[in-house]
């Protein structure tokens, strides 16, 4: 608390301000974080893993810091900070970034949608016993092999390779994989168009 000495004749005061309330709700505001769930989301959290599950399935996720501690109460994912520093404040945003993610993942899912291009050579795509398999990819013998990650649904619908997932890194990280499964170093893609392209993604009740 600071002080601020006042000399006089014959004598000194010392001057103590008082804080500001306002300044002290603004600070406890920014140590907590609360992020309300709907009422088809259920969450818990035990030793640093954050469960969501929903609709769409479940995710789960480590979320743990010294100074951040987390609670699921009354339909909320409450974090508190030890501290209002900028560090704490990253830590809170990064967190609650994630946490928003998942709840939106349990409830609705993610999406990506790829297309399947092959000018030069018909190019045929399917997913078997959790594989996606790429035949005659520029008239190659052997196929090209994915074993798809645990979490994530992926079909295949005329030109279009569909990945689902409650995940959002889970679709993304699938997604990029069937990508440059096909990607050649080197090649400039406005001549050969060849492979599977991202073309869309986001939130399916988007």
């Amino acid at each position: 608390m600071p002080r601020k000495r006042i000399r006089g004749a014959g004598c000194s005061l010392i001057a103590t301000k008082m804080p500001d309330k306002k300044s002290k709700e603004v600070g406890n505001k920014l140590k907590t974080k609360e992020i309300e769930f709907d009422k088809g989301i259920t969450a818990s959290y035990d030793n640093g893993i954050l469960s969501v599950k929903g609709k769409k399935g479940s995710v789960e996720k480590r979320l743990l810091s010294k100074n951040v501690k987390i609670a699921v109460k009354d339909g909320k994912v409450v974090m508190n900070a030890s501290k209002s520093t900028k560090r704490e404040k990253k830590i809170l945003a990064s967190f609650e970034a994630h946490i928003k993610n998942m709840i939106n993942g349990a409830l609705d899912g993610y999406r990506y949608v790829l297309k399947i291009c092959s000018g030069h050579f018909p190019m045929n795509v399917s997913v078997s016993n959790k594989e996606l398999i790429i035949k005659n990819f520029l008239g190659e013998k052997v196929p090209r092999k994915l074993r798809i990650k645990e979490g994530a649904n992926v079909k295949v619908e005329g030109e279009l390779v569909v990945v689902e997932s409650a995940n959002k890194e889970t679709a993304g990280q699938v997604s990029a994989d069937i990508e440059n499964l096909t990607r050649r170093p080197g090649y400039d893609t406005r001549v050969f168009q060849d492979g599977i392209y991202i073309i869309s993604k986001g939130n399916e009740a988007k």
